[in-house]
């Protein structure tokens, strides 16, 4: 299974990171150990004062596929999820600094939560136009709409495809919206699509 994550993906997220609009999707990956494991809490690293959560849509590739074109993206995946790509900022930002990978900031142990509900894409009346959303503490920290995509999901699952192959349980993290912030010990954080709880998570 690949973890296959888009970053810069909603423009309110690139202004408050004071980062440059891409000309394509932003790519990164994950390693399948960095998934957090069912039931338990997210333990903050040692490494790093300043680990913000970032909640997005993930999308299940339901067949293997490469150079997809747009038109026929849409028969690649079934399911619709939600999950939350951790991010150790300080450590990607000195990265970042000196030109380097993000892959010690985005993909150490337990960064990738997977929401334990998955829903048919069927459920949504446009795939295009899902609502989601994360609380820290009961509070709304994040909210967003598939709408505001720089690119659309059916873009994203071609343009990953022209790159790497897609095989069946690989996962698709779309970006996130504005509002990323830090955590810290004792919060817990529930995310939502629409009004369906997918996820609820201890920091420690």
């Amino acid at each position: 299974m690949k973890l296959i994550c888009i970053g810069r993906n909603y423009a309110k997220h690139i202004s408050e990171l004071h980062s440059e609009k891409p000309e394509h999707p932003v790519v990164f990956m994950k390693p399948d150990s960095s998934v957090l494991l069912k039931n338990n809490p997210f333990i903050l690293p040692s490494f790093s004062e300043d680990v913000h959560h970032e909640v997005e849509i993930l999308v299940k590739i339901n067949k293997v596929g490469k150079h997809i074109q747009p038109k026929f993206a849409h028969k690649y995946y079934d399911d619709i999820g939600l999950g939350i790509d951790f991010t150790a900022r300080d450590v990607q930002n000195q990265l970042k600094d000196k030109g380097l990978p993000w892959e010690k900031a985005k993909g150490f142990d337990g960064s990738a939560v997977i929401g334990d509900l998955w829903f048919p894409k069927t459920k949504f009346q446009e795939v295009n136009a899902i609502a989601f959303r994360l609380e820290k503490n009961k509070a709304i920290v994040q909210a967003g709409s598939t709408s505001e995509m720089l690119w659309k999901i059916d873009e994203l699952v071609a343009y990953v495809s022209q790159y790497f192959t897609l095989k069946i349980g690989d996962i698709i993290f779309t970006g996130t919206p504005s509002g990323v912030g830090r955590v810290k010990e004792g919060d817990v954080l529930e995310g939502f699509i629409e009004e369906s709880s997918c996820f609820s998570i201890q920091v420690k």
